[in-house]
């Protein structure tokens, strides 16, 4: 696989902007595989200020140790990249996230500078179109301390095979112990500290122009939020998350929490009790 490596933070609303110009010639295309392409940054510092304004929005505490959705965070502007990448064959605008899974292996210090490398694979056929994962891994020195290969739908997209049943997580079956309010303004708060500025979860202007008659809040925010519900986390851990449906802005939603196994299993759920996103979480 051929390594890219970059001098700079890529800047996602270009991208963005980028992927939305060149979609058209993407869309309904047949795939049969990923560019073998890996994007790399590496020395990176950071940055105490945004981590602090990071913490706040979600809900984290401030520590010298930083949540793995943070190194998410730090990996997204590879994964814009390379999703909007000319070689890369879906559109960007059809992508849709569906789902997490993230191991924080060891405590990540904010002192610590770091290596990002994002890769594309695993490409696969779905029922309403193909899947692949964006693997995401941060290094310090030598040793690999953060893995995070979130799944993306490209809805229409054209695979050969079979789509096969994906697991599924079950919600727990306890009332929720939490009620959060989410303002009209998350999505743009939100933006601010990650660099996702989608225009979905922005305005009621932006998301209309997308379908939504108002804004949705970053399926990232509701993990890191949902994370930062469980209070204590372990040092090493292993979280997963599956979005079920779009929280729309401003809104009210339930946190509930249950021990499961070695760990927790957790859902943020609407007012009729039906889940937004459903995880879980054990020491790794």
């Amino acid at each position: 696989m051929a390594v890219r490596e970059l001098t700079a933070v890529p800047e996602v609303g270009p991208l963005l902007v980028k992927g939305l110009v060149g979609s058209a010639r993407k869309r309904g295309v047949p795939v049969d595989k990923l560019p073998r392409l890996s994007l790399l940054l590496d020395d990176q510092a950071q940055g105490v200020a945004r981590l602090a304004d990071y913490c706040r929005v979600v809900g984290y505490g401030l520590t010298d140790r930083v949540p793995a959705t943070w190194l998410h965070v730090l990996t997204f502007p590879l994964q814009a990249a390379l999703m909007a990448d000319d070689a890369f064959p879906f559109a960007l605008p059809g992508l849709v996230h569906v789902s997490n899974d993230m191991t924080l292996a060891r405590p990540v210090s904010v002192s610590e500078r770091l290596r990002l490398l994002v890769r594309a694979e695993n490409l696969r056929p779905h029922a309403r179109g193909a899947v692949f994962d964006m693997v995401g891994e941060v290094h310090a020195s030598d040793e690999r301390v953060w893995r995070g290969p979130p799944l993306y739908l490209a809805t229409g997209g054209r695979v050969a095979g079979e789509p096969t049943a994906a697991e599924r997580l079950p919600a727990p079956t306890v009332v929720p112990s939490q009620q959060w309010r989410l303002a009209s303004d998350l999505g743009r708060r939100y933006a601010e500290v990650s660099g996702d500025f989608n225009p979905i979860h922005l305005s009621p202007a932006t998301s209309r122009l997308f379908g939504f008659r108002r804004p949705i809040i970053h399926g990232m925010w509701t993990h890191a939020r949902a994370l930062a519900g469980l209070g204590r986390l372990p040092e090493a851990y292993r979280a997963r998350v599956q979005f079920a449906k779009p929280i729309a802005l401003p809104g009210r939603v339930g946190f509930a929490a249950a021990r499961r196994d070695a760990g927790w299993s957790f859902a943020v759920v609407g007012k009729e009790g039906k889940p937004h996103l459903v995880g879980d979480i054990a020491s790794a």
